[in-house]
């Protein structure tokens, strides 16, 4: 039994093109599995989470970490009586937009195509959902749900009005274009808060993210067990371990301290949703979206905590002098493809002619390349990227 407050299937607003109903799957289930059966999805196999995708077979990818996030989003969406399949639905389509290499290709592309629009990579996942994938007879895209398409663009919180934050919104500020398009054909309520099961799978995306990135920065030797057991919440973890196993093997010391970080998140997020729902008594999903901040959050204290370790990994992890010099390498990649293409757009793939073709046909064709050119290089992998420069310009050395 759903809540009250959870999104229904049988009162979803739709699909942008109507379609009859699935005989035995509901439409947020459709839209689950039209995601996972995407070729954008596949993609997320071979691009950067942290590490570029080559570098070891043992780090996540953006694909195994979708797949941890949208676990993650079940089991909490489950406990708070939310939709699954649309909590599952927006995580496994929370990074389909992101680039090769990471946040590093994110920022290298916002920075080429800031004169054509710009760059945000939920509002490419959009573009992704609704025109980028070309497989069904009756309409471009995956034509997924309304609130499929809403999760995807305000997982994070607002991206307009007065409660807009985070490094997605925009305030009173221009629309990225991607976004823009898709919110003029169906308005998506961007100055609103989403659904809560979207508000889970934003969430879900932090905890299996601050899990795993201690995993990978451990076996890469970037930092060492001793350094979390000075931080809040893994080192308690840790002297838990040692408590019940004195002496355990290193590895399954790790997993076990780790696990219990993992534990700690998800149960602090349960408990603080149940207890604001618990007092609010949202009727509907309407209300949770007209309230002025986020239902799903973690406690203020674990929130510090997180903070705490966010602020170590970014400085131990995200800028170590290893990680530092790959993120050199992998700019110039991006920085070398797009204006080469952008340059000379027979150089895109046969079955891409024909949208150069309706691009040099607009009015803005210069803007309207650009975006077929961000189109093509957003949608590589690591390894394809790295292939096409070595191939077109030389070494990537």
């Amino acid at each position: 039994m759903l809540a009250p407050y959870a999104c229904q299937p049988e009162a979803s607003r739709g699909r942008l093109h109507d379609e009859h109903m699935s005989t035995f799957r509901s439409p947020f289930q459709r839209d689950r599995d039209r995601i996972i059966h995407s070729s954008a999805f596949r993609r997320l196999k071979h691009k950067t989470q942290v590490f570029v995708e080559h570098e070891g077979d043992y780090y996540r990818t953006r694909l195994t970490h979708t797949i941890e996030v949208a676990q993650v989003a079940r089991t909490i969406a489950g406990q708070l009586g939310l939709n699954t399949d649309l909590a599952e639905a927006v995580a496994l389509a929370h990074d389909l937009g992101h680039p090769p290499f990471g946040h590093t290709g994110e920022d290298a592309l916002a920075l080429l195509m800031q004169p054509y629009g710009g760059f945000d990579h939920n509002a490419q996942a959009l573009r992704i959902v609704t025109r980028l994938e070309r497989h069904y007879a009756d309409f471009d895209g995956l034509n997924l749900t309304w609130e499929t398409l809403e999760g995807i663009a305000k997982h994070n919180g607002p991206v307009t009005g007065p409660h807009a934050s985070g490094s997605h919104a925009v305030g009173s500020g221009p629309l990225p274009y991607a976004l823009a398009e898709v919110n003029g054909l169906w308005d998506l309520d961007l100055a609103t808060f989403a659904s809560a099961e979207a508000q889970v799978a934003a969430v879900a995306d932090d905890v299996a993210y601050n899990h795993h990135d201690l995993h990978d920065g451990l076996r890469a030797g970037l930092f060492t067990e001793a350094d979390l057991m000075e931080l809040p919440v893994t080192g308690p973890a840790f002297a838990e371990v040692d408590r019940l196993w004195p002496g355990l093997d290193p590895a399954r010391r790790r997993h076990e301290a780790l696990r219990r970080v993992f534990g700690v998140m998800v149960e602090d997020v349960i408990a603080v949703a149940r207890g604001r729902l618990t007092a609010s008594n949202p009727q509907s999903v309407e209300e949770i979206r007209a309230m002025d901040g986020p239902i799903i959050r973690f406690s203020k204290p674990l929130y510090q905590n997180l903070k705490a370790i966010k602020s170590f990994l970014f400085t131990r992890m995200y800028r170590a002098p290893p990680v530092l010099v790959e993120r050199g390498r992998v700019t110039a990649v991006v920085n070398d493809l797009f204006p080469l293409f952008l340059a000379q757009p027979d150089l895109l793939p046969e079955d891409w002619h024909g949208d150069v073709a309706q691009a040099f046909a607009s009015d803005d064709a210069k803007t309207a390349l650009a975006r077929v050119v961000l189109d093509y290089v957003a949608g590589m992998t690591d390894r394809f990227a790295l292939q096409e420069h070595a191939r077109l310009i030389g070494t990537n050395d």
